[in-house]
């Protein structure tokens, strides 16, 4: 019963309003402003004041498919010019504790985009040979040509979470002699990576990084879900249910990586996860606001080319 009731209260206070608005119309409510979820560079996070719920940006389960449809339709759009372009590309970053529903955000929210221009990968537990470089190795590989679309579910992020959460697992990166220890480490790590970021920023590489911020009251009804669905038993693990017990870890965690990591150039998104359509429609939100803001067109064909267009037009048409 005790466990029954803080999982009420933690549900409870996972609903309360974060920053609420003035009081608007019914239309005004539908609007996403992604700001509202963005982390300002620089500033310290307390995980506690960002909201795992907020109100629903859609009406009913119909109105939700037609706002996700009208996002898709417009991110195909966008990315159908990226592509075209073929100057700039776009890497998503997903972070979240287990079952904060990474993989789903990605099937539908990226579910119209052209599997040609656009590249999913999973990160999971580091290989022998990714151990034997340095942590940002292994995702540097992976990274996005220009023209499309990256999205790592998880990513180097891991290396100062898990890892700071879990500190024994350094012992299998053989570090070299005399690297620094402690807080020095994770803000020698936060350094690497922002120095990483702003030079892919500057290469053309624009990156939105997104926390999907669930409670742990509904982490605990999800799991739950998957154990007594026979269709879900394949998505949980005991090491999931062994992780929960460092859930304040975790927090810390997050709350110094998105305080130390969040820049202009590279925002953190704290998306309130507990509701997955309303995280879905954000998510959406924030990558088609990006991607308009990029004002991207189809190249211009060139007097040269236009030229050759005609003379292969009249061969054609002879």
């Amino acid at each position: 019963m005790r466990i029954c009731r803080r999982a009420k209260r933690l549900d409870k206070a996972a609903r309360l309003p974060f920053n609420p608005p003035r009081r608007a119309s019914a239309r005004e409510a539908m609007k996403i402003d992604p700001e509202q979820f963005r982390v300002p560079e620089d500033k310290k996070v307390k995980l506690k004041r960002w909201p795992t719920r907020v109100k629903p940006f859609y009406k009913s389960k119909k109105h939700y498919q037609e706002m996700l449809a009208g996002h898709i339709a417009a991110l195909s759009r966008q990315q159908g010019l990226l592509y075209a372009g073929g100057r700039r590309a776009v890497l998503l970053i997903f972070q979240a504790m287990d079952a904060a529903g990474k993989d789903g955000a990605i099937k539908h929210v990226l579910s119209g985009v052209n599997p040609q221009g656009c590249e999913v990968f999973s990160f999971k537990q580091p290989s022998a040979t990714e151990r034997a470089h340095d942590f940002l190795w292994r995702t540097t590989l992976c990274l996005p040509e220009r023209g499309r679309i990256g999205i790592f579910n998880r990513s180097y992020y891991e290396e100062v979470l898990i890892v700071r959460v879990h500190p024994e697992l350094l012992d299998s990166e053989r570090l070299p002699d005399g690297s620094p220890g402690g807080q020095d480490l994770w803000e020698q790590r936060f350094r690497s990576i922002l120095d990483f970021e702003k030079h892919l920023h500057r290469n053309g590489t624009h990156i939105l990084k997104f926390f999907l911020h669930l409670s742990k009251g509904e982490q605990r009804r999800r799991f739950l879900e998957r154990i007594d669905d026979p269709d879900k038993n394949w998505k949980f693990s005991p090491a999931d249910l062994a992780e929960r017990k460092f859930w304040k870890n975790y927090m810390s965690a997050y709350e110094a990586c998105l305080g130390a990591t969040s820049t202009r150039h590279a925002p953190w998104y704290v998306v309130p996860a507990d509701d997955k359509e309303n995280a879905r429609l954000i998510i959406s939100q924030v990558i088609l606001d990006t991607l308009a803001g990029l004002k991207m067109s189809y190249p211009k064909a060139g007097p040269a080319h236009r030229k050759e267009l005609r003379a292969v037009r009249r061969r054609l048409t002879e």
